[in-house]
């Protein structure tokens, strides 16, 4: 696993470049971009919201993939605010309680092992009113690519890394106790039909 995790994280921002250079790259800036205070960003990957944080005072980053880590490292020393990278799962945030103005995840619920205690974690480090911003990907889809999803989701999640392609972002919160304020399903054109579809939101615990 070990070998493959690091194949993986070599090969990540190449399998991402069209999405990151369209529609992707746009909706990380509109997402980070306006982001003020002290922002926590749960698995942060290869740092691809790095670039786009104009505003914040200081982004912490946790990602427990050392692979990650290696190629996360330039883009913080890059950003234009001040990065901090924790070597931590979601699950286990080493942070006080209620001591972030803000929350963004993207791309990361559905690679979490426990996505409840994923976001009781979140919850517990928001002050009170702060919010969760996030882009993650499928759950939602019905038909004939949602019968797909789920039938290959079992090996996809282990070539993958851990993403699930069926969980639901919008159920997951709800269950855990947010308040779900915005929330936009979409399909990009040109994007693999078994990423679709995307949501994008804000949510409040």
């Amino acid at each position: 696993m070990a070998i493959w995790e690091r194949g993986f994280a070599s090969i990540y921002d190449k399998m991402n470049a069209a999405m990151e250079a369209g529609f992707m790259g746009r909706r990380r800036s509109a997402l980070v971009g306006p982001l003020t205070g002290r922002v926590l960003e749960i698995g942060s990957g290869t740092g691809a919201n790095l670039a786009h944080y104009e505003m914040a005072d200081r982004v912490i980053c946790t990602e427990p993939s050392g692979p990650m880590r290696e190629r996360l490292a330039p883009r913080a020393e890059a950003a234009k605010v001040p990065i901090e990278v924790y070597d931590c799962a979601a699950e286990a945030l080493p942070f006080d309680d209620a001591s972030f103005d803000v929350a963004v995840s993207t791309l990361v619920l559905c690679t979490v092992d426990d996505v409840t205690r994923t976001l009781e974690q979140i919850r517990r480090v928001l002050k009170p009113g702060a919010q969760l911003v996030f882009i993650e990907h499928g759950g939602g889809a019905d038909g004939k690519r949602g019968r797909w999803q789920h039938r290959i989701e079992p090996i996809w999640t282990r070539v993958g890394c851990g993403c699930r392609l069926t969980r639901d972002t919008r159920a997951n919160l709800e269950e855990a106790g947010y308040d779900v304020i915005e929330f936009e399903q979409f399909s990009p054109r040109r994007t693999p039909p078994v990423l679709l579809p995307f949501n994008q939101g804000v949510a409040v615990p």
